[in-house]
């Protein structure tokens, strides 16, 4: 029965961290590349159908309907 429980418990957090918006993940991901020190990035929310074959996924949202992807931008110099 407590096997049950936990269970369902699993279940019911692992379906809500996944109908988390975009931009919340994007925030998340964003930090912890900051937190690295990583530098001229973009993060982009595309739909999962739409996702090329050489991007590079760091993420997804909105009940796995979108896909965070992740794109190293050149240094522009001033």
């Amino acid at each position: 029965m407590k096997s049950s429980a936990f269970l369902l418990i699993s279940i019911a957090a692992c379906t809500s961290a996944l109908a988390t918006p975009c931009d919340e993940v994007k925030s998340a991901i964003a930090a912890k590349l900051d937190a690295k020190h990583v530098a001229n990035y973009t993060l982009d929310a595309v739909p999962s159908d739409k996702v090329a074959g050489d991007a590079k996924v760091v993420g997804s949202c909105e009940g796995g309907a979108k896909k965070i992807v992740y794109t190293q931008t050149k240094n522009a110099r001033a």
